[in-house]
């Protein structure tokens, strides 16, 4: 494996260490997806003025800019899409994939043969997705 060169290197540890403070479990979590629950809201710290936020796909997640180095993304619904923050350059600050999930301490699991229901609690139990096992029919 190649090694990237200074400029990109020092771009990517920027990017990690941003990561590790923003992502709860630190740098870990800055190599895997930027996790946000569905309806609850995520604070972005930045070391810099933001110019642009853009969220691929809005009916997954919503970004709100709070103040020139503040970002709030909301998860909306379950999904994938991704988050790219531009500085005043147009240069990306964040370029990173954002999966929106339920908040797993808040469910109920119905098994009923093979099907399994996830009711998320909170408050009330409302069915939150269903699967079938792999040699299920449904």
């Amino acid at each position: 494996m190649n090694m990237p060169s200074a400029a990109p290197r020092a771009a990517l540890l920027a990017t990690t260490a941003l990561l590790a403070i923003a992502a709860p479990g630190g740098a870990r979590a800055a190599e895997e997806m930027m996790r946000v629950y569905m309806d609850h809201a995520r604070v972005l710290k930045l070391d810099r003025p933001v110019s642009k936020v853009i969220i691929g796909n809005a009916e997954v997640a919503d970004a709100t800019v709070a103040d020139a180095k503040t970002i709030v993304l909301t998860g909306r619904n379950f999904g994938t899409t991704n988050l790219v923050i531009l500085d005043q350059d147009g240069n990306a600050m964040v370029d990173e994939r954002i999966l929106v999930s339920i908040d797993e301490g808040n469910t109920v699991r119905v098994y009923k043969q093979t099907v399994r229901t996830v009711l998320s609690c909170t408050p009330n139990c409302e069915r939150a997705e269903r699967q079938a096992s792999a040699s299920s029919g449904n």
